[in-house]
């Protein structure tokens, strides 16, 4: 993984922590959370806190998401809110965590000046055993905390305050009003610095998690469907009456599922001939073939001219394959009629020339889905399903793996909100 690393194609963005008293506030939350403290004098951190140099040190990636459920959190700085999440179980935490910290802007603001916040996104189950323990999960909790207790003492502050302006004698009591000046000695004027967050409570709508080698859940109003392997402890048994269950085998079903609940662009020439996607995608499926069949070829070398003498010599291996003939096809069919005709298109063709629909709230999801069904576009595996991306560059050879970082650095990374928008439509 050093080279990903080293090009920032893991671990990338985050911020450094090399402050004395930012530290010092890191560890009081680590030893909150029953960790021993880093004794390291510099480290990242990722939106929710998580530090690959601190999971090293500890020898514990999972420091922070012990049992991968109720993810915890350490905010050090409001300006975590644009870092990515860089380990995470369940896909939707990233969001969760954004509209958290975007709804309680000013109390973090505040509390970040003078402490560190911590604490969990509590949800309904403590363990995951089967995905039932996944269903029951509705919405999630964020349980805050501070080093300081701040939190509390901006509480306390406040129900003293209701008391002096309810309760006629109250300001004759001299104690009371000492306890209210120590208090606003450490949280300032609470009626203009808010401290304590006002929302808490978020929906946990659809999600992809790690558990069970990666399952999908997507809400519709009338049913809730559950996309994984058929070997998940639960399947087609948890809630049959209002979860619909397909395998991430059937292509088929998968397909059928997203085009009926409208989450795809079905390949219509008025995306895709400005886009570059079946170009793309063409282009992804040679360069797999190629490196199926010459491991140690550097094709970050190769020129057009021997690319296209390649694809002419290994026409057999092509045809077999079947990917290139068919995107070819694709394009000259919806050069010719603005569209292409599905009904009849093998099942796992299909996910090449789709892609999810931009304005669809679970656009990211579904893209991500369509990945699973693409393995050889490693460019967008990258980009939507980073835990996939990474458990298929493990398996390659030296020179395979150089040849994806050049290319996500040279494509992807060049810029990539005008290629994410390009490619997939999609806008930040």
């Amino acid at each position: 993984m050093d080279l990903l690393r080293d090009n920032e194609l893991i671990y990338g963005r985050l911020l450094p922590v090399d402050e004395p008293h930012l530290i010092d506030r890191y560890n009081k939350a680590l030893k909150a959370f029953g960790l021993e403290p880093t004794k390291l004098k510099s480290f990242e951190i990722d939106r929710t806190g998580f530090s690959p140099e601190i999971a090293e040190e500890l020898g514990d990636y999972q420091y922070l998401d012990p049992n991968e459920v109720n993810r915890r959190f350490i905010i050090l700085t409001p300006s975590q809110i644009d870092l990515p999440v860089v380990h995470t179980a369940f896909s939707n935490t990233s969001q969760l965590l954004f509209e958290f910290m975007s709804k309680n802007q000013r109390a973090i603001d505040a509390l970040t000046i003078k402490d560190v916040i911590y604490g969990e996104i509590e949800d309904s189950v403590s363990k995951v055993e089967d995905i039932e323990d996944l269903l029951s999960i509705s919405q999630v909790e964020f349980r805050v905390l501070s080093a300081e207790d701040v939190l509390g003492k901006a509480a306390e502050l406040g129900k003293l305050v209701d008391k002096l302006k309810q309760e006629p004698e109250a300001w004759r009591d001299d104690a009371m009003l000492q306890r209210m000046v120590d208090l606003a000695k450490v949280c300032g004027d609470i009626r203009e610095n808010a401290l304590v967050p006002d929302q808490v409570i978020f929906r946990h709508n659809a999600f992809w998690t790690s558990h069970f080698g990666g399952l999908y859940v997507f809400v519709d109003p009338e049913v809730t469907t559950v996309i994984s392997d058929p070997s998940a402890p639960g399947f087609r048994r948890s809630r049959p009456w209002q979860v619909s269950y397909l395998s991430i085998k059937d292509a088929d079903k998968v397909f059928k599922f997203l085009a009926s609940t409208g989450r795809l662009d079905l390949p219509r020439a008025s995306w895709i001939e400005s886009s570059g996607y079946l170009e793309h995608r063409a282009e992804m499926a040679v360069r797999a073939l190629i490196q199926q069949a010459e491991p140690k070829r550097d094709i970050g070398k190769v020129d057009k001219v021997w690319l296209q003498t390649w694809i002419h010599g290994h026409a057999d291996v092509i045809n077999r394959d079947g990917n290139f003939p068919f995107l070819n096809g694709a394009k000259r069919e919806i050069a010719q009629l603005g569209q292409l005709r599905l009904e009849e298109v093998f099942p796992l063709h299909r996910f090449l020339v789709v892609r999810a629909k931009a304005d669809h709230p679970d656009a990211w999801l579904t893209n991500r889905l369509i990945s699973e069904f693409v393995p050889s576009d490693f460019v967008s595996r990258y980009v939507f399903n980073k835990q996939g991306f990474y458990k298929d560059y493990e398996e390659l050879n030296e020179t395979r793996r150089s040849n994806v970082v050049d290319t996500l650095k040279t494509s992807y990374l060049k810029d990539k909100a005008a290629f994410r928008a390009q490619l997939y439509g999609l806008t930040d």
